[in-house]
């Protein structure tokens, strides 16, 4: 099992978590078990308000929502909720994403690799 820790802004002027989540992806796709956490500001990637800039070419939201419909495992940090990216305090796009601390431990233990962007 692979656990991938967004921290990034999604649209803060670099392809980090494009690459990230296109990692995330592939890995899915030939079989591997991932789970996505997102943190700090990356959270935003789980509000429905985020929306793709004019200047990106991927709408990094509808990514991770597809890769979630898809049966990736998702979790939103529920403390940065309040606390980080442009959205503070928006809903997430499905509420039981709304996540802790314990249960990235538990991840992380679990994980045979855990990969931070």
């Amino acid at each position: 099992m692979t656990t991938i820790i967004l921290n990034h802004q999604p649209y803060d002027g670099s392809d980090v978590t494009w690459n990230a989540l296109r990692l995330l992806k592939t890995l899915h796709k030939s079989g591997e078990k991932v789970n996505l956490f997102l943190m700090n500001d990356a959270v935003d990637l789980a509000r429905d308000i985020t929306k793709k800039p004019e200047s990106y070419e991927y709408d990094l939201v509808d990514m991770v929502k597809k890769l979630y419909n898809d049966g990736v495992a998702v979790q939103a940090c529920s403390t940065c909720n309040a606390r980080c990216g442009l959205f503070k305090n928006t809903p997430y796009f499905d509420e039981s994403i709304s996540s802790t601390m314990q249960i990235l431990a538990d991840w992380v233990i679990q994980s045979d690799k855990v990969l931070t962007f």
